[in-house]
């Protein structure tokens, strides 16, 4: 019986930093470009709404990939436990 070994994949320290100074200076950049563009207020209003809009999507979106891996993932186990369990209790000599 072939067993599959299933590793938690975890992020480095690093990535983490990465991916959070890269946000951070990624929203910075844009906000500082939408408070200084030479537009009248309405537009620049506009931009920011529409900033604050792209940040709240994105979070709520790599919520959804994020649990729906989880999801699965989970599910899995749960398959390959009934399997496991089937196997073993599986005797093929056994006269019904």
């Amino acid at each position: 019986m072939t067993r599959t070994v299933q590793t938690r994949q975890t992020t480095t320290a690093a990535f983490y930093v990465q991916a959070v100074i890269s946000f951070g200076i990624s929203v910075t950049a844009l906000a500082v470009g939408v408070a200084y563009i030479p537009v009248s207020g309405w537009i620049r209003s506009f931009l920011a709404l529409g900033l604050l809009y792209v940040v709240t999507s994105t979070f709520t979106l790599a919520k959804c990939v994020r649990d729906r891996q989880e999801e699965s993932t989970i599910v899995g186990r749960v398959d390959q436990a009934r399997l496991d369990k089937l196997l073993a209790e599986h005797d093929p000599f056994k006269v019904d």
